[in-house]
């Protein structure tokens, strides 16, 4: 059994739900919209803003707002998935995306992380979405093909920004290389939006609306778009979600401004909006 899609249990046609992952809250400077405000505050730009949920967000704000929440979490034994899959679900949470392994596992250990995630999230009917991540079993986009094609009930979380930079995609024939993963590009149901560049992980956007790599990551996002469509039925639906982590994690490009001051080289709300609209965009275009 596939792991199944997000689905609200309407008679809607499937759509696209914009998330926001609250790690773009972080450390936000001084200047962008939302620093200074409380969490409610927050919550409450952000759902004005269009989103209708949370990934990680705060139980008590979300619910007053009414904003769904999905989690996230990291696996790297087998006995770690259902005791997450058991707190992740009396929160009531969505969905769940996994960091699984560290990316050192042989075949043999990767199958059978992979086995009982698939097992548990059928078994509970709770949708845990594998991230392709640096430093985890998907770091290596051979080796994630490779396990689609092994676990064909396989689902993703989509962040590509680590395979744009990680494997510099542009090196060579994109179009070959967009192929090759489309096994994964298909299985993707839930998206983390972030947009690199081939030496930056993250980049920003503002100055930058049109370059080749965004429009690589629309190719990305459309084909992903595709491939739930193809198969969803009533009331399914995936889920963008923005991720745009901090500088202090070395995410976020710095610069040093006239004041010799260490400044973040955008606005990561504003980013967040301009990928909000991207997905948007391309979700239509999948659909024609």
């Amino acid at each position: 059994m596939s792991i199944s899609n997000t689905n609200d249990q309407s008679n809607k046609l499937p759509v696209l739900k914009l998330f926001l992952n609250t790690g773009t809250l972080r450390d936000l400077p001084q200047h962008s919209q939302p620093s200074g405000l409380d969490l409610i505050q927050q919550y409450k730009l952000i759902q004005t803003a269009g989103f209708v949920g949370l990934q990680d967000g705060e139980a008590e704000p979300c619910r007053q707002l009414g904003l769904d929440r999905a989690g996230s979490g990291r696996v790297n034994h087998s006995s770690e998935i259902e005791p997450l899959v058991e707190k992740h679900v009396k929160e009531g949470l969505l969905a769940t995306t996994l960091h699984v392994g560290w990316g050192t596992e042989n075949d043999q250990e990767i199958d059978q992380l992979i086995s009982q995630i698939i097992e548990i999230s059928s078994s509970y009917r709770y949708p845990l979405y594998v991230e392709t991540h640096r430093a985890t079993v998907t770091q290596d986009n051979w080796r994630t093909v490779q396990i689609a094609k092994r676990f064909p009930e396989i689902r993703f979380n989509g962040d590509f920004s680590h395979w744009y930079t990680g494997h510099e995609m542009v090196y060579g024939d994109w179009e070959e290389k967009l192929e090759f993963i489309k096994p994964v590009l298909s299985r993707v149901r839930f998206i983390h939006g972030r947009i690199a560049t081939p030496g930056a992980i993250q980049a920003p956007l503002q100055a930058n609306p049109n370059t080749e790599y965004v429009s690589h990551f629309r190719q990305i996002w459309r084909h992903c778009f595709e491939g739930f469509l193809e198969t969803a039925t009533s009331g399914d639906f995936i889920i963008f979600a923005p991720e745009l982590l901090p500088a202090a994690i070395y995410y976020a490009q710095t610069h040093q401004d006239k004041t010799k001051q260490i400044r973040e080289s955008s606005d990561r709300w504003q980013d967040a909006l301009q990928l909000k609209q991207i997905a948007v965009e391309e979700f239509k275009n999948a659909k024609n």
